[in-house]
């Protein structure tokens, strides 16, 4: 004997999953993210481009190899991220669709972040490139775990769709025909075991 299901109403009304990631990319939180990330951006590369240099020279030849590899990882990160963020405000502002979004997204693919030793030439560095260090692995965090909501969206819709379908055609089944042999509703069984 099977059992159908017959659940409540969904927040939306048609029994679909709320896609997160879509509502929170559209609103204005994600806008206070693409803020941040330009900001981090812009603040990264005038360090880098300025005071940084001056930094550079400073530094002992162990911290001065540091330097170079965690100023070049954050430079890749952030470029990651900036492209990230522009290519989803992008899909905001109806420049691209999802599906042509995470096309141009995949050709580009995300370094795992992973926090760096932290040995005597890490400390050695100066506190501004740790601080845009520590902030851009942040971002990326976040980001990340948008980018994994969004996909699994996606990946998720011909699925539902289907299964919308199949619903669909087993509604219109049951009302030509009416309930199939053996099967009950969830209502039908909690009301037997009530009595």
């Amino acid at each position: 004997m099977s059992v159908e299901s017959k659940s409540g109403p969904s927040p939306r009304g048609d029994g679909a999953p709320i896609p997160f990631g879509r509502k929170y990319t559209e609103s204005e939180k994600f806008s206070v993210v693409f803020r941040e990330g330009m900001a981090l951006v812009e603040a990264t590369a005038a360090y880098l481009d300025g005071d940084g240099r001056k930094d550079a020279r400073t530094l002992k030849s162990s911290a001065s190899l540091a330097y170079a590899t965690v100023s070049m990882r954050l430079t890749t990160r952030l470029m990651q991220l900036a492209s990230w963020l522009l290519i989803r405000r992008a899909v905001n502002d109806g420049e691209m669709t999802p599906s042509e979004a995470f096309e141009e997204q995949n050709k580009v693919k995300f370094q795992p972040s992973s926090n760096p030793v932290r040995d005597d030439a890490y400390e050695a560095l100066p506190e501004r490139l740790k601080e845009l260090n520590e902030a851009s692995m942040s971002l990326h965090r976040r980001v990340l775990a948008i980018d994994k909501l969004l996909r699994a969206e996606l990946e998720g819709a011909p699925a539902e769709a289907a299964n919308r379908a199949i619903g669909d055609q087993m509604s219109r089944l049951t009302d030509a025909y009416g309930p199939v042999a053996g099967t009950v509703r969830i209502e039908e069984v909690s009301s037997r075991d009530s009595e």
